[in-house]
């Protein structure tokens, strides 16, 4: 049996989470989920500006701070921190360690970014899988094109001898299966033993939200949040496993948490495509093993397909957000009269927005005309308006246009601390599908 920990479910997550998981209970391995969609393009622009950066720089802080801990007990660590530069990372990662005779291992060749021109003019579509539309309609404004690599090409790093895994990007379900596949051996066609990684790899790559954070049941009753524990999985050769955390650390595992976890992002239950195989989530088995552990059993794998997934981002103009409070008394028609104010002078302006959208905090802003009107006496109500534009000086107006409501608007403002809104950027999502045969996992190690 070998004891994997995931210690970040996202970049943000808890700084101390990773450092816990190392120091409060034995773990053979530590797992750290840094990338979402549009960190790609995030890291992607950090690296345009300085060839250097690029990379999930929180990993190399942990690394410093948790070095003697990581030598001294010999855990093998596999993060996604490498983000597009998966190489300046590992130098940033042998520099914090400071330990020549540590295996530092790379898994690159997911940034396609360089290829994409080729691929279109060899007959490769790239097309979103949403709309069906190809690639070449946003081509000029791709910023990121990376692939997800899985499981197995972590592992293939793992059977170099490194210590450390650092990936660019990879499936979060592979950075737990990874490991299994190296320990056991499970070869490429052993189908049910490779969904259960998945799986495993699925329930915790999400952090706490398998041990008790935002969990929607009895969540008043669930002990010591400030403490939370991380999840572990405990796994068999023959797929089976258990979730659990570290003795004494807070949060709570039972079915009914890991259920909502497994409910995150799943799709189609029978069908959970990865790069390593396809998972039946019907199939899964679960049983209370005692307290705060959860056993899997049963599961079932199909064959992988042909293809890998690719995520694209590109630019798809810009947007800003401004927010007002209003105060008791009748702050929502306060808050409603605003905006019926705000949208009257950006009309007279001639300003003209891809979008605009009103919520009322308090009111609807979670579950929009299914809430209802409020009680007569709300205490205070935020008003949030947003627009959308591929003009950046048509947002740039708009945010002229929020703060003079303090003192030409309905009365009782509050909420102008922050002053003007920020235009942002809108970085789009573009998923796609390559043959395989299109990508390569490109596996280094530095050597001690």
């Amino acid at each position: 049996m070998i004891r994997i920990a995931n210690g970040q479910g996202f970049w943000g997550d808890s700084l101390e989470a990773p450092l816990e998981q190392i120091r409060r209970g034995p773990i053979d391995y530590l797992t750290l989920d840094y990338l979402a969609e549009v960190t790609m393009s995030i890291l992607q622009k950090q690296r345009s500006r300085d060839p250097r950066a690029g990379y999930a720089r929180d990993f190399v802080d942990m690394i410093a701070r948790g070095a003697r801990d990581i030598v001294d007990r010999k855990i093998r660590i596999v993060a996604n921190a490498g983000g597009v530069n998966p190489e300046s990372c590992r130098q940033a990662v042998a520099k914090a360690l400071q330990h020549p005779k540590i295996k530092i291992g790379v898994v690159a060749g997911d940034d396609i970014i360089d290829s994409l021109d080729d691929m279109i003019a060899r007959g490769v579509p790239l097309k979103n899988l949403d709309t069906g539309a190809p690639l070449e309609s946003v081509r000029a404004r791709v910023q990121s094109a990376n692939v997800y690599f899985g499981g197995r090409a972590i592992a293939d790093a793992l059977d170099t001898g490194a210590q450390i895994v650092i990936t660019g990007r990879t499936t979060d379900t592979g950075l737990v299966l990874g490991p299994m596949i190296h320990e056991y051996q499970w070869k490429p066609n052993e189908w049910d033993k490779l969904a259960a990684g998945t799986i495993a790899g699925h329930t915790v790559e999400c952090g706490a939200q398998c041990t008790g954070g935002n969990c929607q049941v009895d969540w008043q009753t669930i002990p010591n949040y400030a403490d939370i524990g991380y999840p572990i999985v405990e796994a068999e050769p023959d797929g089976v496993f258990v979730i659990t955390k570290h003795a004494g650390t807070g949060g709570r595992i039972t079915v009914a948490s890991i259920k909502e976890q497994l409910l995150y992002e799943m799709g189609d239950p029978r069908e959970y495509i990865t790069p390593d195989c396809i998972a039946d989530f019907t199939t899964i088995q679960l049983k209370q093993d005692g307290p705060d552990r959860v056993r899997f059993t049963g599961i079932r794998g199909k064959p992988a397909t042909d293809m890998y997934k690719v995520s694209i981002s590109y630019s798809a103009g810009f947007k800003a957000i401004g927010t007002l409070m209003y105060s008791w008394p009748n702050a929502y028609a306060k808050a409603q009269a605003s905006d019926r104010i705000l949208r009257e002078r950006l009309d007279r302006l001639g300003l003209r927005f891809d979008a605009i959208r009103s919520e009322f905090g308090g009111v609807n802003a979670c579950h929009g005309p299914l809430a209802g009107e409020p009680a007569p006496g709300i205490a205070e109500v935020i008003l949030r308006v947003g627009v959308r534009s591929g003009d950046r000086s048509v947002v740039e107006r708009f945010t002229k246009e929020i703060a003079p409501l303090a003192l030409n608007g309905p009365p009782t403002v509050t909420g102008l601390g922050s002053g003007r809104p920020k235009v942002e950027e809108i970085v789009a999502y573009w998923p796609a599908l390559i043959p395989k045969t299109e990508a390569t996992p490109q596996i280094s190690v530095q050597e001690p």
